[in-house]
């Protein structure tokens, strides 16, 4: 069984979060259960493509900062009389 991806406490205000959306802008009520299996369902599926969308852009984000300090580094290099002579 892998690990939750919330604690008790997180779930909890997360599932009633979900609860009141439902029942403010759609007019359902969902009982407890229902609210968590949903809650599981959108955590697993519809979440982890959120998930990997943001280390996507994280991953984007670094390389940039990547290349900005090998420029930074690159134009610290100094000419010596070994580069002089090749």
């Amino acid at each position: 069984m892998s690990k939750p991806l919330f604690d008790k406490a997180e779930t909890e205000v997360l599932v009633e979060r979900l609860r009141a959306l439902l029942a403010d802008e759609l007019d359902m009520e969902l009982g407890g259960l229902e609210a968590d299996a949903l809650f599981a369902l959108i955590a697993r599926d519809i979440g982890s493509a959120f998930y990997n969308r943001g280390l996507h852009d994280a991953r984007a984000a670094i390389s940039a900062r990547m290349d900005e300090v090998s420029e930074v580094v690159y134009a610290l290099e100094r000419v010596s009389p070994v580069d002089r002579d090749r």
